[in-house]
Order: structure tokens, then sequence, then C-alpha cells
């Protein structure tokens, strides 16, 4: 818990610290196009959707395998929907990638 918050702190600091660099920026005329907030957009929506889509995936397959190893005569039952969360979880992912580099191609 104290690795965490202490991960917490030094990435809300990094992130405070950047955002206000970017507003000294533009209080002195140079740039104005906010180019800084959407590469810090961008990279927040592919790491938090890849935090968000590998947690979701590593409790829909320990679920999953826990029933089976409950159940091993299921396995076929909950084979199928599994893979299918696990896709529809990647495709999300992969839905953030792919709105991070439309907001890259903003730059």
């Amino acid at each position: 818990m104290r690795k965490f918050l202490a991960s917490l702190i030094g990435g809300s600091s990094t992130l405070f610290i950047a955002t206000l660099a970017f507003a000294q920026e533009h209080a002195a005329g140079g740039g104005g196009s906010g180019v800084g907030m959407i590469a810090i957009g961008a990279g927040l929506a592919v790491g938090l959707a890849a935090l968000g889509g590998g947690l979701g995936q590593g409790r829909a397959a320990s679920s999953a395998l826990e029933g089976i190893a409950r159940n091993p005569g299921a396995a076929n039952k909950v084979q199928t929907p599994m893979i299918l969360g696990l896709a529809l979880t990647e495709s999300l992912v992969i839905l953030a990638w792919v709105i991070a580099f439309i907001l890259i191609g903003k730059m």
C-alpha cells in the first residue's frame, strides 16, 4: 500500500508540474494550441486503457480458471464466454489506442 501511495503521489506531482510548465509557456506567448495537453491526454488514454484492460482480463481469466478447477465438466461452457469477454475487453484497449493516435494527429 505504501508503494502504491508513493507512486500515486509521484505521478500526480509530475503531471501537475508538467501542466504548470505548459501554462507558463502559454502565458509567455509560445504555442497556445494546447499541444502539450493533447500529448498528455493521449499518453493517459493509452496508459489507463492498458491498465484497466489488463486488470479486467486478469480477473476474467482468474474467475474462469477457478470455475473450471471447481467443475472440470463445465470447461466447454466457461471457455467460450471467457474468450468472448477477453476479446471485447481488448477491443476497448485498442479503441483507446486509436483515439490516442487521433489526438496525436491533431498536434
